[in-house]
């Protein structure tokens, strides 16, 4: 097994690989949501963004039944389990013309995806701890942010030349060749005398004990107001590139371009995290969030869309402090759950994410002729989420007092 704090090129391209078949599984389909919804007779636009919220509430409740197993059986096989999960999942999708399953197809495909996801977290913290653990998924996120930049374009080329559906087969491709290249090269990073016994109760024994570190609580409710605004973007940005800019056949570049931001932005933060620490880039990043979307808000308080330039400047700033929240989030949140990585990962995954859906779906509901309210939304739990961090902050000083 790999020493703590030693850096291995392989095992971040092949962690950032694992998460990336979730990357994958909705971002090559944002361009083929309009004939998705056409093939399932579906009369409300506004419907389509329930086929990416929904696999992320998959994702939610999956990480619940995977997180606690993987600490009782080690990482490797909960894996090979949830991917076959995801490609039972693909296969309804593919095969259905009813609206209602495939939402479900959506739900599965998330609980599914949820174990390389998650478990990804968990073996990241069987390795690595404190700054260079941000580092590490600092650079993991960079790897990952690739396959935003390159889905729409793929998806799109794939609809071209097929159709929808073959979106879905070439995730099946992607993710065995992942699964294979897993199964050849990575150890189990568990080892036996390391694992948690299993039995009936050992969610709530890892719940309780998850509950006792306040810091991990906090920044797991910061990572689902970061990650349930993001979510709305993700949501509607067809919808809105689409629709309310007749940005048709710029939207896969346009969509890459902005990816390229948070890619930046998680570069810089793997070079200058061990320097200034994860806390301090964290709520830096959180109050750039916060401004940004502010600004944003009162400029264009009006609601008329500014000039796509100047959208997409808004966009791009929002993203690059993003970029510097995601991986220090859940490194912090992480860092004192050492010892149940995989429940901790599990509880960390769910509560964000299922947090992270209604949010996405309420604000989703308002952006229709204009891009304000998801800057709305980007203000309000980018506030809330200096709030935590503020409040944090006193914490610790109290108690170092």
């Amino acid at each position: 097994m790999q020493k703590e704090n030693q850096f291995n090129f392989e095992f971040v391209a092949l962690m950032a690989s694992l998460m990336s078949i979730v990357a994958l599984s909705i971002d090559a389909l944002l361009p083929a949501l309009p004939d998705i919804g056409e093939h399932l007779n579906v009369t409300n636009t506004k419907d389509n963004q329930l086929f990416i919220t929904m696999i992320f509430l998959g994702i939610g409740f999956g990480q619940l039944l995977f997180g606690p197993l993987s600490d009782s059986f080690g990482r490797k096989p909960i894996v090979y389990i949830g991917f076959a999960l995801f490609i039972i999942a693909s296969v309804i999708c593919v095969n259905t013309k009813s609206f209602e399953i495939m939402v479900i197809g959506r739900v599965l495909q998330g609980v599914g995806l949820s174990s390389p996801r998650s478990i990804a977290l968990s073996m990241i913290r069987d390795l690595f701890s404190g700054d260079y653990m941000a580092k590490v998924m600092s650079i993991i996120v960079m790897f990952f942010i690739l396959v935003p930049i390159v889905a729409p374009t793929l998806g799109q080329w794939l609809m071209h030349l097929f159709n929808w559906q073959s979106i879905f087969y070439f995730n099946l491709l992607f993710g065995v060749l992942i699964m294979v290249w897993f199964w050849l090269r990575q150890p189990e990073t568990l080892p036996k005398e390391k694992r948690i016994k299993f039995s009936s109760h050992l969610f709530f024994d890892g719940l309780k004990e998850f509950i006792k570190h306040k810091e991990a609580v906090a920044f797991t409710f910061v990572s689902g107001f970061i990650t349930g605004s993001f979510m709305v973007y993700l949501s509607t940005s067809q919808q809105i590139f689409q629709e309310q800019y007749n940005l048709a056949e710029l939207f896969p570049y346009i969509f890459a371009s902005l990816a390229i931001s948070v890619g930046l932005a998680t570069y810089l933060n793997s070079r200058l995290v061990e320097r200034f620490g994860m806390w301090r880039m964290a709520f830096t990043a959180a109050i750039a969030y916060s401004v940004v979307s502010i600004v944003y808000v009162l400029v264009f308080f009006s609601g008329n869309n500014p000039n796509i330039f100047v959208l997409l400047s808004f966009f791009a700033l929002q993203f690059f402090a993003v970029g510097f929240l995601f991986g220090n989030l859940r490194a912090i949140a992480m860092q004192p759950l050492g010892h149940i990585a995989g429940i901790g990962a599990a509880i960390n995954g769910f509560v964000s994410t299922v947090l992270a859906v209604p949010i996405a779906n309420y604000i989703g509901n308002f952006v229709y002729t204009s891009v304000l309210p998801l800057f709305i939304g980007f203000s309000v739990f980018g506030l809330l989420s200096v709030s935590v961090f503020i409040i944090m902050r006193k914490k610790v000083k109290t108690v170092e007092a």
